[in-house]
């Protein structure tokens, strides 16, 4: 049976404000509440809501057949928490259903599985954390920041728990094989790889209402047939797509909710069924599939240069990272969590000279200029908590400290557990 697994990127970032170099030092703040406020509730009211609300009829009108997941990033649940609370409570709804899978990624939407390992570990157990205690389970299939993925990372990945992975289904790597099946990693038997059809996920938000696109219209009834016409043998079709591409990307008046509400139906008259990612990763995998540089779903190239490509970007980076032990070091909420939101690819992307879609600067060194003077302040920040003076084998020893803490900590928290497990039972 031909299933779709679809999985929905829910992400806005924190507006930055304009930061002027004469404030570093001097103003620690970095945001600009109100067009964040703004921009969040644009989203909770002309996109977030009415889709959940879709997704949620479609659910209970189906009798659970009807599934699909969602990935959350950080920032977007924090602002949902302070500005749309309703938004929140229309996924708990969802999640109340058993039909709805949330994933895991890095808490900050940040490149960290690039540049640090230990900060990858940090954020991506905060998410999951973050994730059960807002929907009440823990996360089992994991969506790497912008579906960055290659073999090395997957590795990192695995050991953190994560055996089902969502990747781009990039030409260069797959060949001639298709996206329509469930692969393995190379090397890693156990790791389930499910790969994005780019194509048709594309034509929701790029082309739904593009009148000069060959297939225009595209209508529910058009985009099922795709499926049903493809090869008999391939029977899982991985479509990933921002959320936003729902009323903000396509307006209300193209018709898009329109389309969304008769997808489901149109795919049950013709026996198309639906899946989560982590049903779908327990099917047998077809063959292994071998990504030995990093891929991403941007760009024809789909690689990472929309956010690493060129010295403006590399500047920032090397910079940002090059700090990471010493926040985490740190106990300052504030710094910490500055640490987190800063971390966004959109500020990187902001940057890019081929693809800064969504940026609210007038050049790409604009952006640069803006984010570095932040950057310089929280520099300044971090260094009066711990001095770049102190060497780095009083840091690593420092770390070595907190680390074995850290351990010691769990596994007293875990005869605790036990302890309390025996004295219930006696009970």
């Amino acid at each position: 049976m031909k299933k779709i697994c679809f999985y929905f990127q829910v992400h806005s970032p924190y507006v930055l404000r304009r930061y002027r170099f004469f404030e570093v030092g001097n103003d620690h703040y970095y945001y600009d509440d109100f067009a964040t406020e703004d921009k969040i509730r644009e989203l909770a009211e002309k996109s977030y809501l009415p889709a959940n609300a879709i997704i949620l009829d479609i659910i209970r009108k189906s009798e659970g057949n009807f599934k699909c997941a969602f990935s959350i990033s950080g920032p977007t649940i924090e602002q949902l928490e302070m500005y749309a609370p309703e938004v929140i409570d229309s996924f708990k709804e969802l999640a109340d259903t058993g039909q709805v899978e949330f994933l895991a990624e890095p808490y900050g939407h940040s490149l960290s599985s690039m540049y640090n390992d230990k900060e990858f570990e940090i954020q991506v157990k905060k998410h999951a954390d973050k994730i059960k205690e807002l929907f009440g389970k823990k996360p089992t299939a994991f969506l790497n920041t912008e579906l960055i993925y290659s073999d090395e990372m997957a590795e990192k990945i695995a050991s953190l728990g994560y055996n089902t992975i969502l990747l781009e289904g990039a030409k260069h790597v797959l060949g001639w094989k298709s996206p329509n099946y469930v692969y393995s990693h190379p090397y890693l038997p156990k790791v389930r790889l499910l790969t994005r059809n780019f194509p048709m996920s594309n034509h929701i938000p790029f082309q739904f209402s593009d009148t000069s696109w060959s297939e225009y219209p595209m209508t529910a009834d058009k985009f099922i047939q795709w499926i049903v016409d493809a090869p008999q043998e391939e029977e899982l079709f991985n479509i990933w797509l921002g959320y936003e591409s729902f009323g903000i990307i396509q307006k209300d008046y193209t018709g898009i909710f329109e389309f969304l509400k008769a997808l489901p139906i149109q795919a049950f008259k013709r026996g198309i069924g639906f899946t989560t990612p982590s049903e779908a990763a327990k099917a047998t995998p077809i063959a292994p599939i071998a990504v030995g540089h990093l891929i991403s779903w941007s760009g024809e190239e789909k690689d990472v240069t929309s956010w690493t490509g060129n010295q403006l970007q590399e500047e920032a980076l090397n910079k940002l990272y090059s700090v990471a032990e010493r926040v985490n070091l740190c106990k300052e909420k504030a710094l910490k969590h500055d640490w987190l939101m800063i971390q966004c690819t959109d500020y990187l992307r902001y940057m890019s000279f081929k693809n800064a879609w969504g940026s609210t600067f007038d050049s790409p060194y604009d952006a640069f200029t803006n984010y570095m003077n932040i950057l310089a302040d929280f520099l300044l920040r971090v260094d009066a908590e711990y001095p770049t003076s102190i060497e780095n084998e009083e840091l690593n020893e420092l770390l070595k400290t907190i680390n074995d803490q850290e351990k010691t900590i769990g596994q007293l928290e875990g005869e605790i557990k036990q302890l309390k497990k025996k004295q219930s039972k006696k009970q």
